[in-house]
């Protein structure tokens, strides 16, 4: 497996453990918002696991721990492209 998949696999069970335990209620709001604006279960995991991933980048990169105003702001504005 390429490391890009990993990482994929990585963003996709974050947004899976988001969605089971329900924290933040943000994930389950996006996604269920998405999937009623006509996108499938799996594009609305890989749209949301871009914000994950983009926390997980800016995390490791400026060494600050994940911002959860940043993701929520970003989860609100799906299917548009994560910002930092």
């Amino acid at each position: 497996m390429n490391p890009n998949e990993i990482l994929k696999r990585h963003f996709l069970t974050t947004v899976e453990e988001h969605l089971a335990s329900g924290e933040p209620p943000q994930t389950a709001e996006a996604y269920q918002r998405l999937q009623s604006e006509g996108y499938n279960d799996g594009d609305a995991r890989l749209l949301i696991a871009q914000c994950v991933a983009l926390e997980y980048v800016q995390s490791i990169q400026t060494d600050l721990p994940f911002d959860h105003e940043r993701f929520v702001k970003n989860l609100s504005n799906l299917p548009a492209q994560p910002m930092m």
